[in-house]
């Protein structure tokens, strides 16, 4: 891996990080929904994918630090300069960022 795929994940890491969180953000929502809904089974199974983000979320920083941390410049808006690498966009899910 070069150099400058390091630079790279180390801009991409912290935008995929917050994404995942957004994410997960969503999924408690959600999770109360289906409660509420009556469907607690269902509710159970968002529950387990929400702690496998998070145990993704945890790997994924300990890639960023083991890289050397996020970039200088790997702030909101640089990690939105790179958000034409996403690789789905945000409306097929039905949610807005």
């Amino acid at each position: 891996m070069s150099m400058s795929d390091i630079e790279k994940l180390r801009l991409l890491l912290p935008h995929w990080l917050e994404h995942n969180a957004s994410h997960a953000d969503d999924y408690h929502g959600w999770i109360e929904r289906l409660t509420a809904a009556g469907e607690p089974h269902a509710a159970e199974h968002l529950a387990a994918a929400v702690e496998k983000l998070t145990g993704v979320n945890h790997d994924l920083e300990a890639l960023l630090q083991r890289l050397g941390g996020p970039a200088a410049h790997a702030d909101h808006e640089g990690a939105a300069a790179h958000h034409h690498e996403h690789p789905h966009e945000h409306g097929e899910h039905g949610h807005h960022h």
